[in-house]
């Protein structure tokens, strides 16, 4: 038996993704293919196409992360049916990925949940949920009460930071680039929307002049001095994003280049970091009306290039999810 999946044939442009007809990939015990009902696209996966990505073999299925059902489970507890979400452990690099109607992943990798939300809506959650959740607990140890600021605040990790950190109870700062997505960024509870001229610190000041207790670096190291400048004396920047695609600081000098006091983490997850009871209380909240991840444009499989040339040109704000519709 045959299914569709996306193939990426190594780096380049978005004509090296192609729609083919793959056999059906059979789990190995302690492995679960899932049936994918939805998958989100992140900018790792746009990161592998551009050439950025390390240790990826070529041609691969991409994708990080995939929602849908377990279709079978040899050597594991999990059964046919159950609703399951699967992220990272090598997934779109090491082996074929979520970009397909099925995926197989290591039991480790998947994350069982309940729920009845649209499967649009539940294939934008996993790897943005686990990002953000990370950032702002192991990243950030953002506390109730304190004020946060989020660069990049129109990515879908942007949107999903400022809805955790306002369900913590703290006051959210975040940036967009676009004037026009500022009305977003209020209308999803951010306290704050600024505009990024690519200096934003003396906004920020205006508004708490001893700086934010803390920052998540979503646009990467162009942006990150001034972000480091918006922050507070032992406040903590978090580097979690690289929506400019660049990483690195040329002739790094950290006495120059860090503010005195101003502490500067970084995070990066797995599927393990993100805590099954985590994922249902977003899910029910989700559910329930109380908690938005931010927006969410949907595309059918066959327009996997459209939806690589909508996030490369950030033609969209939020999350991409895909809708391979497999056979029930």
């Amino acid at each position: 038996m045959t299914m569709r999946a996306v193939v990426l044939t190594g780096p380049g442009p978005v004509e090296n993704l192609s729609v083919r007809d793959l056999p059906i990939p059979e789990p190995e015990p302690g492995w679960v293919r899932i049936a994918v009902r939805a998958f989100g696209l992140n900018r790792s996966e746009l990161h592998l196409r551009l050439g950025y990505a390390h240790n990826a073999r070529f041609p691969i299925v991409p994708g990080i992360e995939a929602t849908g059902v377990v279709d079978a489970a040899p050597g594991t507890d999990l059964r046919p049916g159950q609703q399951v979400v699967a992220m990272m452990g090598g997934m779109g690099r090491a082996f074929d990925g979520g970009y397909a109607e099925y995926t197989v992943v290591p039991r480790a990798q998947v994350i069982p949940f309940r729920s009845e939300l649209p499967w649009e809506v539940l294939g934008a959650v996993p790897e943005t949920l686990q990002t953000a959740y990370g950032s702002l607990t192991v990243g950030l140890d953002l506390r109730p009460g304190q004020t946060l600021l989020i660069r990049g605040g129109t990515s879908a990790l942007g949107y999903a930071t400022a809805a955790l950190a306002r369900d913590l109870g703290a006051t959210v700062l975040a940036t967009t680039r676009q004037r026009a997505r500022l009305d977003d960024l209020a209308a999803h509870g951010v306290d704050h929307p600024l505009l990024d001229d690519g200096a934003v610190a003396a906004s920020v000041r205006r508004i708490l002049p001893d700086g934010v207790d803390a920052a998540l670096e979503l646009v990467g190291t162009p942006t990150l001095p001034d972000t480091l400048a918006a922050t507070r004396v032992h406040g903590t920047v978090c580097m979690a994003g690289m929506l400019s695609n660049v990483w690195t600081v040329p002739d790094f000098y950290p006495i120059a280049y860090l503010p005195a006091g101003v502490r500067l983490t970084g995070y990066s997850g797995d599927a393990s970091d993100l805590p099954p009871a985590v994922l249902q209380r977003a899910l029910d909240q989700i559910a329930a009306g109380t908690l938005t991840l931010g927006p969410i444009t949907t595309y059918p499989l066959d327009r996997i290039r459209d939806a690589h040339h909508d996030i490369e040109t950030n033609a969209i704000s939020g999350k991409a999810v895909a809708l391979p519709h497999p056979p029930l």
